[in-house]
Formats: structure tokens, sequence, C-alpha cells
């Protein structure tokens, strides 16, 4: 009865999917073309401001360790006995 069940559920479910066509059946090859340029531009836009953002928030976080250990280092270097 499960197998009977089974099969009969799959050969259903295969029947009613809808075969995946291209959405855009009616664009010619050029305009894919410059649609395919406009998302590499968008791209490279988007990975170079990525990058940026790495890069100054790795360079911000360099400062404040540097200015963190140097506080300390001259916390620690300053008298506290005055002679």
């Amino acid at each position: 009865m499960k197998v009977t069940f089974l099969s009969i559920a799959l050969l259903l479910a295969g029947s009613l999917a809808i075969p995946a066509y291209p959405q855009n059946t009616g664009q010619s090859a050029k305009q894919d073309m410059k649609d395919e340029g406009h998302d590499v531009k968008n791209g490279a836009e988007k990975t170079g401001h990525a990058a940026k953002k790495g890069a100054t928030k790795s360079t911000h976080a360099v400062k404040r360790g540097v200015h963190k250990a140097a506080t300390k280092v001259s916390d620690k270097t300053t008298d506290t006995n005055p002679k």
C-alpha cells in the first residue's frame, strides 16, 4: 500500500511539474550581452565598495589598537613617584 501510494504521488508530482523555460525568450543576443555587461559593471562596483569598506575597517581597528597600546605604555612609563 505504501509503495503504491508513493509511486502514484511521484507520478502525479512529475506530471504536474512545470518545465523551466528561459525568462526572456523574446530577447536578442545583443540585448543579452548588454544586460551581462551591466551586471558585470554592477558586480565590479559592489566589489570595489566592499574592498574599500574592509580596508577602512581594518585601518581603524589598527589605529585603535595602536592607540590603546600606546596609552598602556605611557601609563606605565610615567613617573608616579617624583623626587
